[in-house]
């Protein structure tokens, strides 16, 4: 079947291209008569939109990008999730993109999509630490072309815009002073995001809840790991130390890890050591024991970053007046923990 254009609409009336556009739109320039008689014939016909060629002539793709540097982590699942649910239910549709923490990947990704490929970006950058002035105005620059943007989770200071960010201090805070209450006294933190701006606050919360108990800070508790490190390995170096009862670890997929290695090396989870971890996905629900985790909203955050950035893209947000949404995350118990003892 041959695709019926506007073009084919206007030659078999004998009349333009752009009464044609006025007519399917029911516009009240066009007589009703006329009207009736081109919207029967292009549902005769089948006609679709060209919706290409109208983003063309409306300088709008109804599309946004997303840019995450993990599809591995639950996390980001969560995110994606909420903004394809709200982008879906406001005429939207996602581009998503995965930067495998590569700033060079980053880069070349954000220069594709603000290329006029998407009307928004929504974005979560790679580690702060690793930023370079070069960085910050590539990010920048699409900001300077008028591209809206909503940066979440490990987002950039120096560029002004909308985000969404998690009380990452109260969450290591939480999480830690409730190992403290269950009857924990030596608690160490394994990190894969020890050169992120969140893994530093995530120690900070650990640091402030061992400090209202009088515990001093060792920071040979503190062990950060690499993709490419050996978690058995590490670990054997953690439990040498007999006096270790909890651990609190950065991610999920190594929490689950971390309690595979321990449990395959004899000991008891919670009796001997207590285990909480991030995000709270799939993976820690189904594992035995189950595991307790800080579950940090990702869908909200996702659905907050779309409607944030809609709102934008489509002027219902008065010009400047950037905000920064905080959320604060839940302690979700289960059975990788002690019980804080009664009285």
């Amino acid at each position: 079947m041959i695709k019926l254009t506007l073009k084919d609409i206007a030659n078999h009336f004998s009349v333009s291209i752009s009464t044609v556009s006025k007519a399917l739109h029911d516009s009240h320039e066009i007589s009703d008569k006329l009207k009736n008689r081109i919207q029967e014939f292009a549902k005769e016909n089948h006609y679709r939109p060209n919706k290409v060629a109208l983003n063309l002539v409306n300088r709008s793709t109804k599309s946004i990008g997303v840019v995450i540097p993990d599809i591995l982590n639950y996390f980001f699942i969560q995110v994606l999730y909420g903004v394809e649910k709200v982008a879906n239910e406001r005429g939207y549709s996602i581009i998503s993109c995965v930067t495998d923490h590569s700033l060079k990947k980053e880069t070349m990704t954000l220069e594709m999509l603000s290329s006029g490929s998407v009307d928004g970006l929504i974005i979560s950058s790679v580690a702060s630490e690793r930023q370079t002035s070069k960085h910050i105005e590539n990010v920048k620059s699409i900001v300077d072309y008028q591209i809206p943007l909503v940066m979440f989770d490990r987002v950039i200071d120096a560029i002004e815009c909308d985000k969404v960010i998690v009380d990452d201090f109260e969450a290591g805070y939480k999480a830690t002073k409730y190992l403290l209450e269950t009857g924990c006294k030596t608690i160490a933190i394994i990190t894969p995001i020890n050169k992120t701006k969140i893994g530093r606050l995530r120690i900070g919360g650990y640091k402030r809840a061992l400090k209202e108990r009088d515990i001093p800070f060792d920071d040979k508790l503190i062990t950060p790991i690499g993709a490419k490190d050996d978690l058995d390995f590490i670990l054997s170096f953690i439990l040498n130390d007999k006096n270790i009862d909890g651990i609190l670890v950065l991610d999920e997929i190594t929490t689950v890890k971390t309690m595979a290695i321990i449990k395959a090396r004899g000991y008891h989870v919670p009796n001997d050591i207590a285990i909480i971890g991030f995000t709270n996905g799939q993976l820690s629900k189904y594992v035995t024991p189950a595991l307790t985790m800080v579950s940090q909203h990702g869908t909200y955050i996702g659905e907050t970053c779309a409607h944030r950035l809609i709102d934008r893209i489509e002027g219902l947000s008065s010009p400047g007046g950037f905000e920064t949404k905080v959320v604060k995350t839940s302690l979700i118990v289960r059975e990788s923990t002690r019980k804080i003892p009664l009285g």
